[in-house]
């Protein structure tokens, strides 16, 4: 197969899904669109290494965490990342700001967002990408019992911050 056709039967069949998890990730549009390119570029140039020990899918998505985490540790990201979160004189760029934050903070997202990295990360590959805990281990080079155990804690501490934030127990809707 032509290494072209290869990279878009990738975008096709994974670029919406790689996308979305970046961007939950770096919680930026630009830098999710960066880290795509990014993994894909890598993926293409180290093809003839994957033993398809997993998944194509498994695969991608393993270089599209470790893409954002590298975005992540960057000195780049993280005065930014600093900057946004302790300013102490609001950006009144739009006058719904205030508005937004405060859905943004009200929303299961939000919490998910306030969570530590290694709790968001098991949450949003089980929930929103849909990956078993077999495939989150291969993914995160992790055992599938450590997965287990992160994914129970990462669901109990979701639910206390669910509560803190007004959720009711229980509550379906």
């Amino acid at each position: 197969m032509e290494s072209k056709q290869l990279v878009e039967e990738w975008i096709d069949a994974y670029g919406d899904e790689l996308l979305r998890m970046c961007f939950l990730y770096l919680k930026d549009y630009h830098l999710a669109e960066d880290a795509v390119q990014e993994t894909l570029w890598k993926a293409w140039n180290s093809y003839g290494t994957f033993r398809q020990d997993a998944s194509v899918r498994t695969w991608l998505v393993r270089i599209a965490v470790n893409c954002c985490k590298n975005t992540m540790r960057t000195r780049w990201f993280q005065s930014c990342r600093f900057g946004l979160e302790h300013a102490d004189v609001p950006d009144r760029s739009s006058p719904f700001q205030d508005m937004e934050q405060l859905l943004e903070k009200s929303t299961i997202a939000g919490a998910i967002a306030s969570l530590g990295p290694k709790d968001r990360e098991v949450l949003l590959l089980y929930y929103y990408q849909q990956f078993d805990t077999r495939e989150i281990a291969a993914i995160l080079s992790k055992k599938e019992n450590t997965i287990l155990k992160r994914l129970s804690r990462a669901r109990n501490r979701l639910k206390e911050q669910l509560l803190k934030e007004g959720y009711k127990e229980g509550y379906d809707g």
